[in-house]
């Protein structure tokens, strides 16, 4: 019995510190944004440079989102959707990650370059 559980303490380990490595090395090695594109219903409305500090508010059928570009991270700070669910997204600076507001139908993501597609037609 104390085997079996010995065991599963150094799997349990193994397992911890692989993924503390593997998380390590996708946040290190992801390349860093250079675009906010705005996507609202499917569609791009906007691209903001993440070099440049600014405060949009972005309007949609179902509400509004306020997103803040500062210091080369894009960050929602204020919604109309009733869960904010959005607004706890940490903000987003590398290419690859999104913050989604589903009641607003509002999606922001980075992209790397200014010809980067990040959507399938």
């Amino acid at each position: 019995m104390k085997k079996t559980v010995r065991n599963d303490i150094i799997l349990v380990l193994i397992l911890a510190v692989s993924a503390l490595l593997l998380w390590l090395c996708v946040s290190l090695f992801s390349p860093k944004g250079a675009y906010a594109v705005v996507t609202v219903d499917g569609a791009e409305t906007a691209r903001y440079p993440l070099s440049e500090n600014t405060e949009v508010r972005i309007e949609s059928e179902s509400g509004y989102n306020i997103l803040v570009i500062k210091d080369g991270k894009a960050d929602i700070t204020e919604a109309s959707c009733p869960d904010g669910l959005c607004i706890d997204f940490h903000s987003v600076s590398k290419a690859g990650e999104t913050i989604v507001c589903l009641p607003n139908k509002t999606v922001i993501s980075v992209v790397g370059s200014e010809s980067e597609v990040d959507f399938a037609q």
